[in-house]
């Protein structure tokens, strides 16, 4: 049969328009900037500022756009100087620090100094299995951090109502700083 640009039967010209669609949705999504949606990064965490900021090394140590001041996104951990701020700290650093981490960060022009990132690692108990420790949500589950939602506009539906569900669990049981009747606002 010689290609006339003609289909013999119904079934093969809707074919060819789907075929016809689905290449002209390919060229135009070629030219969209798909770094701006393909966040997620496998860093390595080098250091911890606070409870909720630390330091974490993407890609070439070399670069110097490859070190990243990433703050968590979705919580507020006390400063340093408020009470419970060493202990989420500590808690920050045995959790992350020189760990691999999956480093799922926001537009990078809304935050010239840090990036807001959702951070994952592997959990202790489960040393050779996959990233699924969210370093922001353990930090709320064990009361030192707060929820804050204006933060997390990447988190799904689902997520949101983890963060705030984890915040409503940790002052039910009175754990970190919910200890206290009022605690400091960080």
């Amino acid at each position: 049969m010689i290609a006339t640009g003609h289909f013999p039967c119904r079934r093969h010209a809707s074919a060819g328009l789907h075929l016809y669609a689905l290449t002209a949705l390919a060229a135009v999504l070629g030219f969209l900037p798909f770094d701006t949606h393909a966040r997620t990064q496998t860093c390595f965490v080098v250091s911890i500022h606070s409870g909720d900021t630390l330091t974490a090394r993407c890609g070439d140590a070399a670069s110097a756009s490859a070190w990243r001041r990433v703050r968590l996104q979705g919580i507020e951990a006390p400063k340093p100087g408020q009470p419970f701020a060493e202990q989420a700290r500590q808690k920050m650093h045995d959790m992350v620090r020189l760990k691999p981490a999956d480093v799922d960060c926001d537009d990078p022009t809304s935050h010239a100094r840090e990036r807001i990132c959702r951070v994952m690692v592997t959990p202790d108990s489960a040393p050779n299995g996959p990233r699924t420790l969210d370093a922001g949500l353990a930090l709320l589950t064990v009361g030192l951090a707060r929820w804050q939602p204006a933060q997390a506009q990447r988190l799904s539906p689902q997520e949101r109502g983890q963060y705030e569900f984890a915040e409503e669990e940790a002052k039910a049981k009175r754990a970190g700083l919910w200890k206290d009747a009022r605690p400091a606002r960080p």
